[in-house]
């Protein structure tokens, strides 16, 4: 395995290559573009890069399905890192291009959520067409196959464009969440404000089979972040779901969880406990009355003793 070659979601110019660079270790790693996610993940799997990073969320779309689907299926890997990053667009044309010269546009299908009413606004007649990234739309640009595309105002200079219009988002602080994700290994020590995710499948359909699978959480006092069904391939009606859960699974709280959802579903996968990216222990909420370690230690410390008739 290369253990300074990261892989991410290409080519250059995107807003994962923008994410990766923050990573301190990004400046000592090699840095590789991949055509896709499931390129990207597929070089860890077989050893080409020790980590991928991937967009795996959007605070405007909801999760990306490319990413949690890869993370559901395969050979499995585990999440290491995340970063969050503030999403605004760029409109990149070529030289001398005019707002009113531009009939198509080109972009990532999650960006276009994020620019849809800029769009309707100001380019209403405009023919939009999905790239497979948002800088591989700028490339298409500069090929001459669109005449403008969404990206990140740094893919300019990469692909020869200009800078149209900038600060261009339907949504005020628009965020995107990537992962650092590896081959499996044991997780770093818990840091007091930390993520845990997983994949859960649901058993038998029948009402109240997903309250069952929450309740495992919401009894011990652990908060859910996210959850997201995807379909499971299996027939309509068939569906795993996406967690990230607050806390590390060394908590006891989350720790025992996990094991409850393990005993009712046929499948859970466990995708790493990591740390929250911007979050620090003092900005965790407190714990709510009887889900401590120390709390879950004494209860099990008071079963015991009744076991053994120390009542």
């Amino acid at each position: 395995m290369s253990a300074t070659r990261y892989t991410y979601l290409g080519p250059e110019g995107t807003f994962t290559e923008a994410a990766l660079r923050t990573l301190p270790e990004a400046a000592t790693r090699e840095l590789i573009p991949m055509v896709s996610v499931p390129a990207a993940l597929d070089a860890v799997r077989h050893g080409d890069a020790a980590a991928a990073l991937v967009p795996i969320e959007n605070s405007v779309e909801g999760g990306v399905t490319a990413t949690l689907d890869e993370l559901a299926s395969g050979e499995p890997l585990m999440i290491y890192r995340e970063v969050v990053l503030p999403i605004a667009f760029a409109l990149l044309v070529r030289p001398g291009t005019a707002l009113t010269d531009i009939k198509t546009v080109t972009g990532h299908p999650v960006a276009q959520p994020q620019v849809r009413n800029w769009l309707r606004a100001h380019l209403a007649n405009a023919l939009w067409e999905s790239a497979a990234s948002n800088a591989d739309g700028a490339r298409l640009v500069q090929e001459g196959r669109f005449d403008a595309a969404f990206a990140g105002e740094f893919a300019a200079a990469t692909y020869g464009l200009e800078t149209l219009v900038t600060e261009i988002h339907d949504a005020e602080n628009a965020e995107t969440r990537f992962v650092l994700v590896g081959r499996p290994a044991r997780p770093a020590a818990p840091t007091g404000a930390d993520k845990t995710s997983v994949v859960v499948w649901l058993g038998e359909d029948h009402p109240g089979a997903l309250l069952e699978l929450l309740q495992e959480f919401a009894v011990r006092g652990v908060n859910l972040m996210l959850i997201q069904s995807r379909p499971t391939g299996a027939g309509i009606g068939n569906y795993c779901f996406a967690v990230d859960a607050e806390g590390h699974i060394s908590d006891r709280r989350v720790g025992e969880a996990l094991m409850g959802l393990k005993r009712i579903s046929p499948k859970v996968r466990f995708l790493g406990s990591y740390p929250r990216a911007g979050v620090t222990p003092q900005d965790v909420r407190p714990l709510r009355a009887g889900t401590s370690d120390g709390e879950f230690m004494d209860a099990a410390d008071w079963l015991a003793r009744s076991q053994d008739g120390r009542i």
